[in-house]
């Protein structure tokens, strides 16, 4: 199975930016560490809508775990692109989203992923691959 973690704007700056929301831990590093027995994981990270929206198109992935970072309440073009593949996404943010700013409460990807995982931190992303993976 290949799962696709893919990352959007300023996510290049964990363990640098607001630690006190999102952790002292790059997210390189933390990848460096996962390892789950049947999956082929590969890692994508762009502050760039176009270049997520290609990732998210890419052939041969089997499921993709997507914080989209702020796209998350900016981006119909994401919410297009996850739409219109068959890939299961499921929607991962850090921090619990609903708890922060209001204009965060809003998700223009939830509709359209299989599922969401909400402030759990970076486990959020291992939970997100066990959901693909079952």
């Amino acid at each position: 199975m290949n799962i696709l973690i893919i990352n959007g704007p300023n996510l290049n700056l964990l363990g640098k930016r607001k630690p006190e929301v999102y952790g002292n831990e790059s997210f390189e590093s933390y990848f460096a560490k996962m390892k789950v027995d049947g999956v082929v994981l590969s890692y994508f990270q762009s502050n760039i809508e176009g270049e997520i929206i290609d990732a998210i198109q890419r052939e041969g992935i089997d499921g993709i775990v997507l914080n989209a970072g702020a796209y998350t309440h900016t981006s119909i073009g994401i919410r297009d692109a996850i739409e219109a593949v068959d890939t299961p996404v499921v929607e991962v943010h850090i921090s619990n989203v609903c708890n922060r700013e209001s204009f965060r409460h809003t998700s223009y990807l939830t509709p359209v992923c299989v599922g969401s995982i909400l402030g759990l931190g970076l486990k959020g992303y291992d939970l997100a691959i066990e959901y693909l993976k079952s």
